[in-house]
């Protein structure tokens, strides 16, 4: 069984160099659809038979995009538990202006995820984040037997892919983080933890 999982377009908040986080949130470029349709073309032959989104915007006009340029209607389940890291009082702002309050944490956040401690800002956990991620992720898995694509954000599925492929926390941003609108595969053939990661980050299919 594969799962795929894409992060959603890029925002005008990306594009500008702000934190979105849990509850931010931004519109798309204009240029993300025409990437969108070409993840969705590139995966049109696949059988999928469902696909998870995070509810937030960005990720579920995405999810509606990709699926869109298939043939077959296959379903969207939006859920809560694929949102994307919560990052307190630090959504909506500028990520270079919030170096420089929390330098040493925000580089954690980055680069070594068992040292990071967001209560400063009140942002949540890298436990909590995980524990809700792959809820979501492995209940769906054990449901379903053909493809499952998962349509969410940078920071929460690059944790959550590389948590379920086995990695240890202090690893999971080893690899760095996804791409806007890139492809990354999970196989599994018992359905236990830790899956087979065989693709990451792939974004060769988009113009």
């Amino acid at each position: 069984m594969r799962l795929y999982f894409t992060r959603h377009g890029k925002t005008e908040w990306n594009e500008q160099g702000r934190f979105q986080g849990m509850n931010g949130d931004s519109p798309l470029l204009p240029t993300s659809f025409t990437q969108i349709r070409a993840l969705g073309n590139h995966l049109k032959d696949i059988p999928f038979v469902a696909v998870y989104s995070s509810p937030s915007q960005r990720a579920r006009q995405t999810a509606e995009g990709i699926v869109q340029q298939w043939q077959n209607s296959v379903p969207i389940y939006y859920d809560s538990n694929l949102r994307e890291m919560g990052y307190g009082k630090l959504e909506g702002k500028s990520i270079a202006e919030m170096h420089a309050h929390y330098g040493e944490t925000l580089n954690n956040m980055r680069h070594h995820l068992d040292l990071y401690d967001p209560t400063v800002f009140n942002g949540e956990t890298v436990a909590v984040m995980l524990k809700r991620m792959t809820k979501t992720i492995t209940e769906a898995a054990s449901q379903y037997n053909d493809p499952i694509l998962f349509v969410g954000h940078g920071a929460s599925m690059t944790a959550a892919v590389q948590f379920l492929a086995g990695k240890d926390t202090a690893d999971l941003r080893n690899m760095g983080g996804l791409k806007n609108n890139s492809l990354s595969i999970l196989k599994t053939k018992d359905k236990k933890i830790p899956y087979k990661l065989t693709l990451w980050n792939d974004v060769s299919f988009l113009p």
